[in-house]
């Protein structure tokens, strides 16, 4: 529920509804929102020094549902997506290859801390997320 809560809130801007709605998981922008979040989620609970605005995540949350809807999802396909297992984990091992990429290196603290600041410095949406007492 958390890491839902979480990644859903991560949303920018909404986009115009399309004449057909693709697989939610083919949805680019829910796509990189819900990795965005994940991406902030995972900074918040490695590095010490930073924490999640967790107000602007659950308004980012509701922001991201009212542009699924609008795309002509309902409410309960969201909400299977959200709770299936394999989307997860799809959307975790892109989550962590971009950390990674980043330069995030397991089980060094600072790394995470180090991308987690330039999220925030970059104005990126998991920057958004995020905020840094350093």
């Amino acid at each position: 529920m958390k890491l839902a809560a979480f990644a859903l809130a991560a949303t920018l801007v909404a986009m115009p509804a399309l004449a057909q709605k693709v697989p939610l998981n083919q949805n680019q922008h829910i796509t990189d929102s819900l990795v965005a979040g994940r991406v902030a989620d995972v900074i918040r609970n490695t590095c010490s020094s930073i924490s999640g605005r967790l107000v602007t995540a659950y308004s980012k949350l509701e922001d991201l549902k009212q542009y699924a809807i609008g795309q002509g999802y309902t409410e309960a396909e969201v909400k299977a997506f959200l709770k299936d297992g394999s989307e997860k984990t799809r959307l975790k091992g892109i989550a962590a290859a971009y950390l990674a990429k980043a330069g995030a290196v397991e089980g060094d603290e600072e790394s995470y801390c180090k991308v987690g600041r330039g999220e925030i410095a970059n104005g990126t949406l998991a920057g958004s997320l995020l905020r840094s007492w350093k």
